[in-house]
């Protein structure tokens, strides 16, 4: 498979570092030097999952020269859906104008992973034989579910859209992926409302209490550190390729420590790393997507170079592409 075009979208509100200072009662300039974020975008009301979903994907779509009914397949990959119930992909389809089209739509759910999680399906399906043109989106609205009172969590996570149109292709497109799951970190980042677990009917109070999330960021960086080398070997391993190789690598944008001084302690080339978390935050799914976006419209990745795409998520998970842009 090729990625033929993408696109992104970030809300019309800005939210400051030095606004976010003021907020969490601390001196100007904390935020920027604790975390590395000088803003992050918050979505209105009226800028749903779906309709940034749905803008990101009109600029992949034209990017791409590909037109919305030329469409085999559309996946959506966010962190956290807009409703349950039905898939954010069908919301999407319908907003693209497509809601007569029968193109199949539905979600893929990894948490911060489900970006990388869906362009590997895709590219399955792509070399199987059963799509040519697949859309492939994440959009990820987190301000919603904050707990200012943790500022680890509060201050960091920012929403906004991504999207990526593919095509079929006779070169390599994904060369390795591989994904490792380690539940015994399935407690440091929770949110635990929205499922069957926590309904209104049985206790609408503890409902409210379960909307926000929760993060040990210390547990989370601690576990996957622990996997992280012997992953990124073997995912190079699986590509043939080494990190030389590579133009850049697209990693997820956890948090401006985690790229600056995380990665280079697990032998990561930080000169090679695409950021944005400065001034997006942390997207959660759409992270992942927003980085390869700017990668390929700033010129760091051109037609036929390598990148490596790499994060974990909730789970614990490790996940991560190698794949022929």
């Amino acid at each position: 498979m090729r990625i033929l075009g993408s696109g992104a979208y970030l809300p019309r509100e800005v939210l400051t570092s030095a606004e976010i200072d003021r907020r969490l009662g601390w001196p100007q300039g904390q935020t920027e030097a604790r975390y590395g974020l000088r803003s992050r975008h918050i979505a209105s009301e009226d800028e749903t999952s779906s309709m940034m979903a749905a803008m990101a994907a009109r600029d992949a779509l034209a990017a791409a020269g590909v037109k919305p009914a030329e469409l085999d397949l559309i996946i959506g990959a966010c962190g956290v859906m807009e409703q349950a119930i039905p898939s954010t992909a069908t919301l999407v389809q319908a907003r693209l104008g497509l809601g007569k089209s029968g193109i199949p739509s539905y979600d893929v759910n990894a948490t911060c992973l489900s970006f990388v999680q869906a362009l590997d399906l895709a590219a399955m399906q792509i070399a199987a034989g059963r799509a040519r043109r697949v859309l492939v989106f994440s959009a990820d609205i987190s301000s919603v579910g904050l707990n200012w009172d943790e500022p680890d969590t509060a201050a960091i996570f920012g929403d906004g859209a991504a999207a990526v149109v593919l095509g079929a292709d006779h070169g390599e497109g994904v060369l390795a992926h591989r994904f490792e799951t380690y539940s015994e970190g399935h407690d440091a980042c929770v949110l635990a409302g929205g499922g069957t677990r926590y309904g209104g009917l049985r206790d609408a109070a503890l409902l409210n209490r379960t909307n926000t999330f929760r993060m040990d960021g210390q547990t989370a960086f601690r576990i996957s550190a622990r996997y992280l080398p012997r992953f990124l070997k073997g995912l190079l391993g699986d590509a043939g390729v080494k990190f030389d190789d590579l133009a850049c690598i697209v990693p997820h944008q956890a948090s401006g420590p985690a790229l600056d001084h995380g990665l280079a302690r697990l032998g990561v080339p930080v000169e090679k790393v695409v950021r944005i978390f400065d001034r997006v935050g942390n997207q959660i799914a759409t992270s992942i997507p927003s980085a390869l976006h700017h990668a390929i419209t700033s010129g760091r990745l051109k037609r036929g170079d390598l990148t490596m795409l790499v994060g974990t998520s909730a789970g614990l998970s490790l996940g991560g592409l190698v794949v022929r842009f």
